[in-house]
């Protein structure tokens, strides 16, 4: 087999070693380090399927070694990164009595959103409705969403409406039940690849970038879960249009 037939796979095998990294980072609670790793393993994922596709290398080895990476990835490390920002709060909050067996057990939740992501990428891997689309929230973006929710905590000086939101416990099993929902909702998502470059086939595509920019410059951190929440909502608002179009 010719050497560029092998880039794909090495590609997807570092953003397998990434993910690894990440996972280091996220038991030692560094989850500042967890997501600049996990964001180098997300980058890595998109260029092994545009190295695949160039490079005429697709392979049914390259599939599985693509959703196997972004398990460890995308879906162990947003686990994690769950789990243990549920337990800094509940062992640093003196509003939960730490005898109470129920609230021990609470941490435990945030690993739905692995469970989530294994069912949603074994479904990706048998479902040919999602070749040039979506049907649910990308492992990738839902990691985003995720990882994303610790380093704004950090960057919210302590104080402030954000900060006692994220420092609920409650908030974050909601946020982890919506995630494992998102991951394997059945709601098409429009595809960020562009094919034609051209305005009528990628306007949404070219409008949520720009919004995705505005959202990155105006709320910094604070802009990663609105572009993943604004994502499936214009998704969701495209999908109505369409249909009243057909019709």
């Amino acid at each position: 087999m010719p050497l560029r037939k092998h880039v794909p796979n090495i590609i997807t095998l570092l953003n397998l070693t990434a993910g690894l990294v990440a996972l280091v980072y996220a038991f030692d609670t560094n989850l500042q380090m967890a997501f600049i790793w996990v964001c180098i393993g997300i980058f890595l994922d998109f260029w092994d399927g545009f190295f695949a596709r160039i490079l005429k290398a697709q392979s049914k080895i390259g599939l599985q070694l693509d959703s196997l990476a972004d398990m460890v990835t995308s879906g162990v490390v947003p686990g994690v990164v769950m789990y243990k920002m549920l337990e800094n709060i509940y062992e640093l909050s003196e509003t939960y009595a730490p005898d109470n067996f129920y609230m021990n057990l609470l941490p435990y939740i945030g690993f739905i959103i692995t469970i989530g992501s294994c069912y949603r990428l074994a479904k990706f891997n048998i479902d040919t409705r999602q070749t040039d689309s979506f049907i649910g929230l990308p492992t990738p973006a839902n990691a985003l969403l995720i990882i994303s929710l610790p380093v704004i905590l950090n960057h919210s000086d302590g104080t402030g409406f954000v900060f006692d939101i994220l420092s609920n416990p409650y908030v974050l099993v909601g946020i982890s039940l919506l995630s494992a929902f998102l991951l394997n909702a059945e709601i098409p998502l429009f595809s960020l690849k562009v094919k034609y470059f051209n305005w009528e086939t990628n306007k949404i595509q070219i409008f949520f970038l720009v919004l995705s920019v505005l959202l990155l410059f105006f709320f910094q951190y604070l802009g990663i879960p609105l572009i993943i929440l604004s994502y499936v909502i214009l998704s969701v608002f495209n999908n109505k249009f369409s249909e009243k179009k057909a019709v």
